[in-house]
C-alpha cells in the first residue's frame, strides 16, 4: 500500500510538473452553439510539439494538429459542432514515456440572445474615452509591480495618469445624462511597454486586461452596468500590429508570424510602412508599393502582424469573437483599417458578421477622399470586386469640410459650401447612415482648438454633425471645451485629464464645480442636443434635405412623418431675417416649431428673425 501511495504521489507530481510546461492555451475558453464551431486552440509550452494531443469524446473531434518550426507551439483544430457545455480533457502523450499529462478546457453556454445582438447605428451618439485620462476610480492599481512602466505622473503628457475602468463605471450616470448611448474606450488590453503605455495601442497580450486599468471582471462589470443604462460598449481592437514587448516576440510561433521577421531577428533596421493607403484601391499600383504599405511597421516598437499566415488569421478572428461574447459587446472599432492585408480584413469582418448579423464594426480610414473611405464599406460596388464586410467607416472627409467651412469667410467656393458639397458626396457611399462622423478624436487636435477657440463655431460644428444622417461620435471633454492650443496636435495634450476624475481636482466637470461660464454653456448645449437626438426618429433615419448656402446661412432639414428637424447655421454678425418661402417643399408652413435649446415655440410663417452668428435647431416635436 505504501508503494502504491508513493507511485500515486509521483504521478501527481509528474502531472503538475508537465502541466506547468503549458504556459498558455488560447482562446482560454469557448462557447457551444456558435456558427464558428471549428475552433483553433493555440497551446504554448516548452517542447509541447513533441507531444501528441488526444481527445477522447464522442461529442468533440480533434480534426488535426498543426506543428510549426517552433516546437514550443501546437495548434489544435477541434470540431465543436456537437459539443455541449462543460469541460473536456485534452491528453498530451509521448510514446514510451511516463511524462504524459492532461488539461481541461471549458466550453460555456452561450447567451441565447448573443447571436442577435444589435450593434451601434445612426440612432447612437458615441462617447470616445481615453481611460487613463478620464477618471481614476481605483488608486490601488495605479502602480503594478513587475511591469515595465510603473510611475504615475499627471504632469507629464506621455506618462500614465491612473485613469481606469472603474473610473468609467463610476461615471456612467454622467455619460447617460449627457445623452450618449454608447461608449468607446481606447484599448485597455495590457501594454507592458517601457514608456507611453497609457494609450493602449501596443498590446502585449490579446487576452489580458492591463492591470493598471483593472481586471477582466471589472471590464465585464463596465459592460453590464452600461447595458443596464442602455449604453453599448464598443471595443477598440488592433489587428495590424502588436507591441514589441508582446510575449510572442520572445519566441515567435512561425518564421513568418510578423512581417519582415527575418530582418527583425537579424537585428536589421526597421522597415517602415510607406503609408500609401491608396495602394489598396489603385488599379495601377505596383506590387512593391502595395507590399510596402501593408507589410511595413508603424514604428520600431510596433511589429506588424502577418495576417496572410492562416494560423495568425484564425487567431485574430477568434480573439475578436471571444471578446464579443465575454464582454457582451455592442460593437468593435478596428484601428488602422487599411494597413493589414485587406483580404484578411474582409474575412475577419465577414466571420464576425456571420456570427452576429446585426453587429457593427467601424474601421479607421484616415483619408480626406470619400472614395477611399467608401471603398471599405459593406455593399460598395468596387471596380476590383472587393467586398469588405465592414458596416461602418469614419468620415474624415466631412470632419475636415466642417472645420474648413467654419474657419473660412463666405464666398462662392469657400465657407458653408464646403459642408454643403461635402454632404453632397453621400451619393458615393453604400449606406451614408452607417458612416461615423466626429468633430475630433484621440489622434487629432480638439475641435475647440481647430476652430480657434471660438465657442460659437464649436456649437455650430457640433449641432450640425449631430443632425447629419450619420452615426455620431464625440471625444470626452469636447463638452467642456478641452483644448490642445498650447501645442496643437500634441497627442499627450489632446488626451488631457478630464477635470474631476481625480480626488483633489479643483475643477469637477462631472458636477460642474469650477467650470467657466463658456464650459457650462457648452456642456448644457450638448446635453440638450444629445438628449433630443436620442429620441429623434427623424435624425436617426429621416430624409435629409439641405439648401445651398445663401447670404451667410446654410439650412438643413431632417424629415420623418410628423417630425421635422430644422438646422440653421448663420455667420452674419448682425440679426438677419430669413425668407422661409424658399423652404416650402419641406412642408413646415403653419406648423408649430420649438427651439430645442431655448424651448421657445412659434408658428413657422413667411420669415424668421435669426440672431447673429450661431446655430438654431428647431423641431415640430412638442
Amino acid at each position: 500500500m505504501k508503494i502504491y501511495r508513493l507511485l500515486l504521489l509521483l504521478f501527481f507530481v509528474s502531472l503538475t510538473t508537465y502541466a506547468q510546461k503549458i504556459n498558455r492555451i488560447e482562446p482560454p475558453n469557448w462557447w457551444v452553439g456558435m456558427n464558428h464551431s471549428q475552433l483553433e486552440i493555440m497551446v504554448y509550452g516548452k517542447g509541447i510539439a513533441t507531444y501528441k494531443p488526444f481527445i477522447n469524446s464522442e461529442y468533440i473531434q480533434l480534426i488535426d494538429t498543426k506543428r510549426t518550426e517552433n516546437e514550443n507551439y501546437l495548434f489544435l483544430n477541434i470540431d465543436l459542432s456537437k459539443a455541449v457545455a462543460g469541460t473536456f480533457t485534452i491528453d498530451f502523450l509521448k510514446a514510451g514515456k511516463r511524462n504524459n499529462f492532461s488539461v481541461d478546457y471549458e466550453l460555456k453556454e452561450r447567451n441565447k440572445n448573443s447571436k442577435n445582438r444589435k450593434g451601434f447605428d445612426s440612432s447612437d451618439a458615441i462617447y470616445l474615452i481615453t481611460p487613463d485620462r478620464f477618471s481614476n476610480g481605483d488608486t490601488s492599481n495605479d502602480i503594478v509591480k513587475g511591469l515595465r512602466e510603473t510611475k504615475i505622473n499627471r504632469n507629464h503628457d506621455y506618462a500614465r495618469h491612473g485613469g481606469d475602468l472603474k473610473g468609467i463605471t463610476n461615471h456612467l450616470n454622467y455619460i447617460n445624462e449627457m445623452g450618449f448611448t454608447a461608449i468607446w474606450p481606447t484599448p485597455v488590453l495590457i501594454n507592458d511597454m517601457k514608456r507611453s503605455s497609457y494609450h493602449g495601442y501596443a498590446m502585449t497580450d490579446f487576452y489580458k486586461v492591463d492591470p493598471r486599468f483593472g481586471t477582466l471582471e471589472e471590464y465585464v462589470e463596465l459592460s453590464k452596468k452600461a447595458k443596464e443604462k442602455g449604453i453599448k460598449l464598443i471595443m477598440d481592437q488592433v489587428a495590424n500590429h502588436i507591441g514589441s514587448e508582446h510575449w510572442w516576440m520572445k519566441d515567435l510561433p512561425t518564421k513568418d508570424w510578423v512581417n519582415y521577421q527575418e530582418n527583425f531577428e537579424k537585428g536589421g533596421e526597421t522597415i517602415y510602412s510607406t503609408h500609401r493607403r491608396t495602394t489598396n484601391q489603385d488599379i495601377y499600383a505596383s506590387k512593391i508599393d502595395k507590399e510596402g504599405m501593408t507589410n511595413g511597421w508603424f514604428v520600431d516598437t510596433m511589429p506588424d502582424l502577418n495576417q496572410k499566415n492562416p494560423l495568425m488569421a484564425k487567431y485574430l478572428i477568434q480573439n475578436s469573437i471571444w471578446w464579443i461574447e465575454t464582454l457582451d459587446l455592442g460593437g468593435i472599432r478596428q484601428d488602422t483599417y487599411p494597413y493589414p492585408d485587406k483580404h484578411f480584413m474582409s474575412n475577419w469582418a465577414g466571420a464576425i458578421m456571420d456570427e452576429y448579423p446585426n453587429f457593427s464594426i467601424v474601421g479607421e480610414e484616415w483619408s480626406l477622399n470619400p472614395l477611399l473611405v467608401g471603398y471599405w464599406q459593406k455593399g460598395q460596388k468596387n471596380k476590383d470586386g472587393y467586398e469588405s464586410n465592414l458596416t461602418s467607416t469614419m468620415d474624415f472627409p466631412m470632419q475636415r469640410n466642417i472645420v474648413d467651412a467654419l474657419n473660412e469667410d463666405e464666398s462662392w467656393d469657400k465657407g458653408f459650401v464646403k459642408m454643403y458639397e461635402g454632404l453632397a458626396n453621400d451619393f458615393s457611399y453604400a449606406k451614408p447612415n452607417d458612416i461615423m462622423i466626429f468633430p475630433d478624436n484621440h489622434d487629432m487636435s480638439r475641435i475647440y482648438t481647430q476652430l480657434g477657440e471660438d465657442v460659437v463655431k464649436t456649437k455650430m460644428a457640433l449641432g450640425y454633425l449631430l443632425s447629419l444622417p450619420r452615426i455620431s461620435q464625440l471625444y470626452y471633454g469636447t463638452e467642456i471645451l478641452l483644448n490642445d492650443t498650447a501645442k496643437p496636435g500634441d497627442h499627450g495634450l489632446i488626451r488631457t485629464d478630464f477635470p474631476g476624475g481625480w480626488n483633489g481636482d479643483k475643477v469637477n466637470a462631472f458636477s460642474g464645480e469650477g467650470l467657466s461660464k463658456d464650459q457650462l454653456d457648452m456642456q448644457l448645449f450638448l446635453k440638450k442636443v444629445l438628449n433630443y437626438r436620442k429620441n429623434s426618429e427623424a435624425i436617426h433615419s429621416g430624409k435629409t434635405i439641405h439648401f445651398g448656402p445663401q447670404n451667410g446661412t446654410y439650412v438643413l432639414f431632417r424629415v420623418l412623418n410628423n417630425e421635422i428637424v430644422t438646422v440653421i447655421l448663420n455667420k452674419n454678425k448682425k440679426d438677419i431675417t430669413l425668407d422661409l418661402s424658399r423652404f416650402n417643399e419641406v412642408g413646415l408652413q403653419g406648423k408649430q416649431v420649438k427651439n430645442i435649446i431655448s424651448s421657445e415655440a412659434f408658428i413657422w410663417g413667411d420669415s424668421l428673425k435669426i440672431a447673429p452668428e450661431g446655430i438654431t435647431i428647431l423641431t415640430t416635436k412638442m
